[in-house]
């Protein structure tokens, strides 16, 4: 079954922009994937399409008519598809909700501009809001992209190798380890022996310390997490 994505957004032209290169580009090409980019100012009713207001209590800004996202969610046949909001202010996307997300039939996202949506429209269409990341953007389509992206990746049949998606960085509860190639000395820089040795236990131990590491160096919160989960996991 395809899975079919719908973008509302004020620029449906931006799409499918670098979904459609390399391998989520030829899965698009197959139809494992559909992409729907709706242009929510087809949905005002204003005679110069309209779409925004100014803030209610004053302020700097414009916010996007309730009425017209709500006219533009309800013209979409939802079939069970989480409707999302990419806003700084949702819950942040993990790799966790990225595998939910696969499985779903597909998604709906809304892409915000100005200052972001009326509260009313959010609460009444039940918008699940998604962040992915500590800052702003100029509107949604960017943050929209990255998440198809991490989704489509994960659909049977669009990546080669199913082993590398295991083993990459979020998927074990770690980041990533150190990857190498040839040739085998580089500007004095040799590939590490273990790596060379033949030794797959070897080879599979040095790759957990790696990323044990990392993971401890760079992101203790991630660290933290995967400790606790670990001790939760072995026998009094």
């Amino acid at each position: 079954m395809t899975y079919q994505s719908t973008i509302l957004t004020l620029f449906p032209d931006a799409f499918p922009g670098i979904l459609g290169t390399s391998i989520i580009g030829r899965a698009l090409e197959n139809e494992i994937w559909s992409l729907e980019a709706l242009d929510i100012r087809a949905f005002s009713d204003h005679k110069h399409r309209s779409v925004d207001d100014t803030p209610a209590g004053g302020g700097a800004g414009m916010v996007l008519r309730p009425d017209v996202v709500a006219s533009a969610i309800d013209a979409v046949d939802r079939k069970d598809r989480p409707l999302i909001y990419l806003s700084p202010r949702g819950k942040p996307l993990s790799q966790a909700r990225v595998r939910k997300l696969a499985s779903d039939p597909g998604v709906i996202l809304i892409c915000g501009r100005f200052e972001g949506l009326d509260e009313r429209v959010i609460e009444a269409r039940g918008i699940e809001e998604v962040s992915i990341g500590d800052y702003i953007l100029a509107g949604g389509e960017v943050a929209a992209m990255v998440l198809l992206e991490a989704v489509v990746r994960l659909l049977p049949g669009v990546a080669g190798n199913h082993d590398s998606l295991s083993e990459e960085s979020f998927e074990s509860g770690l980041l990533e380890y150190p990857h190498y190639t040839r040739p085998r000395v580089w500007e004095d820089r040799s590939i590490p022996d273990v790596l060379l040795s033949g030794d797959h236990g070897a080879v599979a131990k040095w790759r957990q310390e790696q990323s044990e590491a990392i993971t401890k160096q760079r992101r203790p919160d991630i660290w933290e997490a995967w400790v606790k989960k670990s001790k939760a996991g072995k026998p009094d």
